[in-house]
């Protein structure tokens, strides 16, 4: 019989209300796969339970760890929060070069709410990761109905948005587009250089960047305006950064554009030395560039590979 590992770290997928409405991970990975009926052999693994975002890139090592730890398996499933489901799959995909499919799942919904929706994405979850069509597919991220590749996914009030790879169709998974595995090497993300997130807004200066840099990050996240731009004093700070050797990648705090730096402030930027972060958001710009630089590769091929 096909098996599939359930890897459990908590989320609203996990979550019960408490007498103050709080929602917080009170369920086991046998708890969630109890009553599924998956059809599967599903083996449980309760690796952590927390809020996801409580998690730190120490434990997208913990993860990783499990996943290798379950690499013998037919399929691995992770349920995971929403919170910063787009940063742990992202360094998954970029750190995981197995062939046995692995799927984060969550949920929008507690699991004692009257229309939760864990059940069955956790049903789906498993059933992708069961499907010979997943293989070599490397991490997928499936909710609602949907499957998503963990670059350019991000959340938004509904629920996740990005590239789908593929649909859960009468019980069973089809793939419809290529999927883009960016794979790097087997890096280790809690010794990973520290970088850094700033936002630009109306008025801001580079006094964020340069404490960040003070306190020793490697890199900087600018979370730009428009198309990827940003004030004289941020220009200012990002050429004295570059100069310094801090790597800085250029994202946008508007959803679904890309940085194209087609504007003066935009283009001043990139010519200061900061890279285009193009369609990612922030969040996971920041995943790519720690893996370059904990893999010592130029950010600006990175980026230019993948974003």
């Amino acid at each position: 019989m096909t098996r599939v590992v359930v890897i459990a770290t908590g989320g609203t997928i996990a979550t019960s209300t408490d007498q103050h409405g709080i929602a917080r991970p009170t369920r086991r990975a046998t708890d969630l796969v109890g009553a599924l009926g998956a059809g599967v052999q599903v083996d449980t693994v309760d690796l952590m339970s927390v809020d996801s975002s409580e998690l730190t890139p120490a434990d997208w090592d913990r993860i990783g760890a499990a996943v290798r730890a379950a690499a013998d398996a037919d399929g691995i499933v992770i349920t995971h929060g929403t919170d910063t489901m787009e940063e742990t799959s992202l360094w998954l995909d970029i750190t995981y070069d197995g062939t046995v499919p692995v799927v984060l799942t969550g949920a929008m919904r507690s699991s004692d709410a009257s229309d939760a929706d864990g059940p069955a994405n956790l049903r789906d979850a498993i059933t992708v990761a069961a499907s010979p069509s997943a293989n070599d597919l490397g991490v997928l991220v499936s909710m609602a109905g949907r499957v998503w590749q963990p670059l350019g996914m991000t959340k938004a009030g509904h629920g996740l948005v990005g590239t789908a790879v593929g649909s859960i169709s009468d019980g069973s998974f089809v793939a419809d587009t290529a999927k883009r595995r960016p794979v790097l090497a087997a890096l280790t993300a809690a010794t990973a250089p520290r970088v850094d997130i700033v936002a630009a807004y109306a008025g801001s200066d580079a006094l964020a960047m340069d404490a960040f840099a003070a306190a020793g990050a490697g890199g900087i996240v600018l979370e730009s305006l428009g198309s990827g731009n940003a004030g004289s004093k941020v220009l200012d700070g990002v050429q004295r950064l570059c100069a310094a050797g801090v790597a800085v990648a250029i994202a946008t705090r508007v959803p679904g554009t890309r940085v194209t730096s087609g504007y003066g402030p935009g283009r001043a930027l990139l010519d200061a030395g900061a890279v285009s972060a193009g369609g990612l958001r922030a969040a996971q710009a920041r995943v790519l560039l720690m893996a370059a630089l904990a893999a010592d590769i130029p950010a600006s091929e990175l980026f230019a590979e993948w974003a």
